[in-house]
């Protein structure tokens, strides 16, 4: 006993001297062995009651710097207090994160500092373009980039942690969430999660200028059936292996701090009460040492599912599955002390969530200073800066693609004089924030109206007509959308100005509250009168440029075979006019390449390029099996497409060896020459095919890419290595392994066009 008073002693009076001064900490917790030994020595000084609070989250429902008004807000302030509480969301700013710390520091036994987290998805208050866009740059460098001025931002007020990125796999674009990942491939989607967590975590996650990320969301959302939010997912164990997991494994292997599981079922059990997920696979496989938040009240959502009957069941399922932290559920705080007693929960896995939780406030240095986030002069040099606008102009031309460019009609010519700039988004300020937008300040984007006015040459008039409002009432989180299915009045001054005009650009697309959570949709066409629109336009000019803006793949049947020039721009964020103003007048050569396919039209959904071959494949003419009788089958723009303003050009593919072994290695080369008038940037994508396994094998799946800068007439030669791990899967012996056999490599510009070679692994 005097021992275990001694060790509270020497711990309290440490912790009073550090948390005494707000920028001199005492000591820098980095080592490992040394955060292990703290963790230790903390977790051996809490109660029980302690220990259950640092597994709670509340979200910031009060203002921390008044009175917390309403019961549920006084017994959060009461459980602050008291230390009962690990963890907040929705706090932001200096201010504020400052004055819920210092509830903690000033009256908690023990002085436990809080992490706090946001949603911090493309950007803080300077917006980046959403997920799935900048995923179209094919750029990690510049994602990463992206994903440190985020960091820096969400530090700067104050925030330790945010819920990114996520990495659910999304083949379907009727799937609101489809914007906040990188699309439908494992291999492209698990490189853009580690770029993205480097970004955020950077080397030293207890510099201040750091934050913690979040692996979301584990697993299989992306896959949710009919593409309707938190709805079932029905998939193997193949299936869950080969696809949904890869991310989450090279996410876990980066280092990333947090994982977050998942809403939805898989195969009848619930995510977030998944044992084989969080204990098997990522805590124990994976060795991952972090910890496992719940998905806004997912714990508690285990009774609706039908699996839990109240909220201790429910607490007692999830705990023992392996998830550390409940956010906003009441599940653990109201349950996990009575199930400890009863002897339902051993209280081992109580100290192993509590253990894993303390450990990443340790690498954060918020048990060194736990107001290390707190500097107002920070917050006030680093939000919106100049320097981010600039990597957020940068991103946003990264991310454009150009689908369709009839008779060269892009860049714009000199000879254009007078340019229409027509459609409800042209003049938006506020769409190309997206959605998931944090602390943006409404309508503080450029809209693209303002971008060719900026990049527009002298002499040039460009003139705006809105032609039809696309949505109209509420247009926030969750509420329902609403559009304008009849009002038609602003056409005929559109189709005035359209055939006034030398060229028009048709700015059109989604709403930014079209796509995200809880934005699911059947039809994945324009809504409200947008096709009348378009086609009236199409009729008074055809020299039109459709701008899309939008946050999913889109039906875009009828514009591609009518429209002349089809630019996707997404919602590219703060600088989103100006990014597409040097696109259009040629000031940036587009270089955007699609991370998902675009359907024929909505009826294919979900549709992805790496498909497999059934048993009747092709069977003639008279034999429909694996096609549609109405449609055709194949992607109107496939996965890894997008034009330039200049051509490519690829020679044969080159083979060192025809076949490699256990510890050997193949290196593929093919030529690619600019044979056009513009410098030009490509991404050369390498495709293989397994093509005899022990279970079915996509008929091509992404394993490398390399972007390629050439001057007009220049050639280089791009290189790749073919090794063990590139065909390593995991196979029909459940386990990950490089099978024996024949394979078919395919590299080109897209998944469609692609020179092919053969080889052998033995």
């Amino acid at each position: 006993m005097k021992k275990r008073l001694a060790i509270i002693g020497v711990f309290l009076s440490l912790g009073l001297l550090a948390f005494s001064t707000y920028k001199k900490p005492v000591v820098k917790s980095t080592d490992p062995a040394d955060i292990e030994q703290k963790v230790d020595s903390v977790l051996a000084l809490m109660t029980l009651e302690e220990k259950i609070g640092q597994m709670v989250q509340y979200n910031g429902s009060w203002d921390v710097t008044g009175p917390a008004t309403g019961t549920d807000n006084e017994k959060k302030l009461e459980n602050l207090k008291n230390g009962l509480v690990g963890s907040m969301l929705n706090v932001t700013s200096v201010e504020h994160t400052r004055e819920a710390q210092k509830i903690v520091m000033e009256n908690s036994r023990l002085k436990i500092p809080l992490i706090f987290g946001y949603d911090v998805i493309h950007g803080y208050q300077t917006m980046f373009p959403v997920p799935l866009g900048e995923s179209a740059s094919w750029d990690l460098e510049l994602m990463e980039k992206t994903a440190r001025v985020a960091g820096r931002e969400t530090a700067a007020a104050g925030v330790h942690w945010t819920f990114a990125p996520m990495m659910d796999i999304s083949r379907d674009a009727r799937w609101g969430r489809i914007m906040e990942g990188a699309g439908e491939d494992p291999f492209l989607n698990s490189k853009i999660a580690v770029a993205r967590i480097k970004g955020f975590q950077g080397e030293d996650l207890s510099d201040a200028k750091t934050i913690a990320a979040c692996a979301k969301h584990f697993a299989g959302y992306g896959f949710a059936e009919a593409g309707r939010d938190y709805n079932t997912v029905n998939v193997g164990i193949y299936e869950l292996n080969n696809t949904i997991l890869p991310p989450f494994k090279a996410a876990a292997d980066a280092g990333v701090a947090t994982f977050m599981n998942s809403f939805n079922e898989i195969d009848g059990v619930p995510a977030t009460a998944s044992t084989y997920l969080q204990r098997d696979l990522l805590k124990g496989d994976w060795d991952w040492d972090g910890f496992v938040v719940s998905d806004w009240g997912s714990i508690t959502e285990l009774i609706p599912h039908g699996v839990a009957k109240d909220k201790k069941a429910a607490a007692k399922l999830v705990v023992k599955a392996g998830s550390d932290m409940d956010m906003e559920g009441g599940a653990y705080e109201s349950s996990l002390k009575e199930l400890i007693e009863e002897g339902k929960v051993d209280e081992k896995l109580i100290d192993d969530a509590v253990k894993r939780i303390l450990r990443v406030k340790f690498r954060l240095g918020l048990f060194d200073d736990p107001y290390k986030y707190c500097d107002e002069a920070f917050e006030k040099s680093e939000l919106y800066s100049e320097a981010n606008q600039q990597v957020a102009l940068e991103a946003g031309k990264k991310s454009i693609i150009l689908l369709k460019n009839e008779n060269d009609i892009l860049p714009i010519s000199n000879s254009i004089k007078n340019i229409a700039v027509i459609g409800p988004l042209a003049n938006d300020k506020d769409s190309p924030l997206g959605n998931w937008r944090a602390h943006a300040v409404e309508n503080s984007a450029v809209s693209v109206l303002e971008g060719i006015k900026n990049h527009a040459p002298k002499g040039v008039k460009v003139s705006y007509a809105e032609g039809a409002k696309l949505s109209t009432g509420d247009r926030s989180f969750l509420n329902p959308m609403t559009f304008n299915e009849d009002d038609k009045s602003g056409f005929a001054e559109a189709e005035k100005l359209a055939k006034a005009s030398d060229l028009v650009v048709l700015v059109v697309g989604e709403d930014a509250f079209q796509t995200g959570e809880g934005r699911s949709q059947a039809n994945i066409g324009f809504a409200g009168v947008q096709d009348d629109l378009i086609k009236t336009i199409q009729k008074a000019n055809k020299n039109v440029v459709m701008v899309l803006m939008n946050g999913r793949p889109m039906d875009l049947n009828w514009s591609a075979k009518n429209i002349p020039a089809i630019v996707e721009s997404w919602f590219l964020g703060s600088q989103h006019g100006n990014a597409v103003g040097e696109v259009l007048f040629g000031k940036y050569n587009p270089s955007g390449k699609l991370p998902v396919s675009f359907p024929q039209n909505s009826g294919m959904e979900p549709l992805y390029y790496n498909q497999k071959s059934t048993g009747r494949p092709d069977g003639g003419a008279q034999v429909t099996y694996s096609h549609y009788t109405d449609s055709p089958r194949e992607a109107l723009f496939p996965f890894g497409f997008g034009l330039s303003y200049t051509t490519f050009e690829y020679g044969d593919i080159k083979l060192s060896a025809n076949s490699f072994s256990e510890n050997g290695e193949i290196e593929a080369t093919i030529s690619l020459k600019n044979t056009g008038e513009m410098a030009g940037e490509e991404t050369v994508q390498l495709y293989v095919h397994d093509l005899v396994g022990s279970i079915t094998r996509p008929n091509l799946e992404l394993k490398a890419f390399k972007k390629v800068s050439l001057e007009p007439g220049e050639s280089k030669t791009v290189k790749f290595t073919i090794d063990k791990e590139m065909i390593t899967y995991f196979t029909a012996n459940k386990k990950w392994e490089a099978e024996a056999g024949d394979f078919e490599v395919m590299i080109g510009g897209n998944s469609v066009d692609l020179k092919k070679a053969n080889f052998e692994f033995k």
